[in-house]
């Protein structure tokens, strides 16, 4: 069965950090954005809680490059690391395109361009629940992203992820219904 923790939700305004996320599917597990948070005990002692430790990760994925997300790679020195268009271990970078890529059987990136050129979204299907990991939307309460360098592609990417997704998690926030992700103009 796949298991899917949000190990920290993120938040911005003043100050920012990004949602990190456990995802556990067969052999494969994966941290999801492990980038700027207050103090790294808010990633390990929660993963520690479910019995994992960093030398268990398998994978990390990165929706972006920029370093709210990226941060605490360093913290899982065994894994691939997946982003928009390669695979990274150790020394090797193995050139990819991350659409439809599968990482396991129930989790597969897809491209979702918006906030920036490079970004992905990460698919987890657990039962019937399918998790959109993605930074399409900062989180529920911000409809737009200020800093979107190519904003007229967030809501054809939006559109695409809810016809995908029941559960968001998006990279400044707590988790929220697909049916409730806020439309590009809303609000905040």
């Amino acid at each position: 069965m796949t298991k899917v923790d949000v190990l920290f939700n993120g938040y911005a305004g003043d100050r920012v950090a990004g949602t990190v996320s456990l995802v556990r599917d067969g052999d494969t597990t994966a941290i999801i954005d492990p980038g700027m948070v207050p103090h790294r005990a808010v990633i390990l002692d929660p993963l520690a809680a479910l019995g994992v430790v960093p030398d268990d990760v398998t994978d990390v994925i990165l929706s972006h490059h920029h370093p709210d997300h990226t941060m605490n790679i360093a913290l899982f020195p065994n894994v691939r690391v997946h982003d928009h268009w390669a695979i990274y271990k150790k020394d090797r970078w193995i050139s990819r395109p991350a659409e439809g890529f599968r990482v396991s059987e129930h989790i597969t990136l897809t491209e979702t361009p918006g906030h920036t050129p490079q970004d992905i979204t990460t698919l987890v299907r657990a039962g019937d629940v399918v998790f959109a990991f993605t930074h399409l939307w900062w989180g529920e309460a911000f409809s737009d992203d200020p800093r979107a360098t190519q904003p007229e592609l967030l809501q054809p990417n939006r559109d695409r992820v809810l016809e995908m997704a029941t559960i968001i998690v998006p990279g400044h926030g707590s988790p929220f219904a697909a049916a409730a992700a806020p439309r590009m103009g809303a609000g905040r």
